[in-house]
């Protein structure tokens, strides 16, 4: 695990977390940057930033049409690293991304000069929704050679040696995904993640569950159920697409789901400082 990971810091110290995601460029660089604003605002804790890819695999309807809209508006790994430098919020960013992407960001397929790239433009972490942790060395170590935590996904059926594999190598937290498919804001909390925070919990590492999470009741539930951390996206994208002035939308939705976190943490214990 990086030492002194400012994700893992972040969800301690606010524990219980609330981690956003929207997609930058959606609809443009720019606006991207009041929205990340906007939820710094409302209280969001971490905040991931999607870098768009063609064949996004692990994303709903809601997501993919903002990845459309992004790349449509002409977002490259460059012109994401240029708002991410720009950006002054309190809460660390995480880069979501796919490993085509951070493999042919350089003159040549590698993984250092995208992590290289992202240290320096001040992420804190990197999420790789299509990369296995046994095959995942190369970006780890480049990871942890510039102070960046590599998230891991841990699906309702990961068990086992793939779980042990996946446990001892995630930084930062654990991405819990909350049940079986792809992203998209939903009615209700599967039992599933009960279930996977049950098969977790002698596991030290920060673990925060998504898929599916849109409302505040939600949160709470979840963080009930022993989340360190609850994970937002669908439903705020959805608020991108379908809102005027998403701006205040999204910091009143980010509002929201931290109150719904608290709420869940009223009769759960702080985890022990480590």
């Amino acid at each position: 695990m990086t030492t002194d990971s400012d994700i893992e810091r972040a969800i301690r110290e606010n524990h219980p977390a609330l981690i956003a995601y929207i997609t930058a460029g959606d609809p443009t660089l720019e606006e991207t940057a009041e929205y990340v604003e906007a939820l710094d605002r409302g209280g969001a804790d971490l905040i991931e930033l999607g870098l768009p890819f063609s064949e996004p695999i692990a994303e709903g309807p809601t997501i993919q049409a903002a990845i459309n809209r992004s790349l449509e508006a002409g977002t490259t790994p460059d012109s994401f690293f240029e708002l991410v430098d720009d950006l002054d919020v309190e809460a660390p960013l995480l880069v979501m991304t796919y490993y085509n992407m951070i493999l042919q960001y350089g003159s040549e397929p590698a993984v250092e000069p995208f992590v290289e790239r992202a240290a320096d433009a001040g992420l804190a972490g990197i999420i790789v929704p299509d990369l296995p942790a046994e095959e995942s060395e190369p970006l780890r170590e480049a990871c942890e050679d510039h102070g960046l935590d590599l998230v891991f996904i841990v699906a309702p059926t990961t068990d086992g040696e793939r779980l042990e594999t996946i446990m001892s190598q995630v930084s930062g937290f654990a991405y819990v995904q909350a049940r079986l498919g792809t992203t998209g804001a939903r009615a209700d909390v599967s039992g599933a993640t009960h279930d996977s925070l049950t098969r977790l919990s002698e596991y030290d590492v920060p673990k925060a569950v998504g898929f599916g999470v849109s409302e505040g009741d939600h949160a709470a539930e979840i963080v009930e159920a022993g989340a360190d951390g609850v994970i937002v996206g669908s439903a705020l994208v959805d608020l991108i697409a379908e809102k005027e002035g998403p701006a205040t939308a999204l910091e009143a939705k980010a509002e929201e789901l931290k109150a719904g976190a608290r709420r869940g943490a009223e009769d759960v214990p702080e985890p022990e400082q480590p």
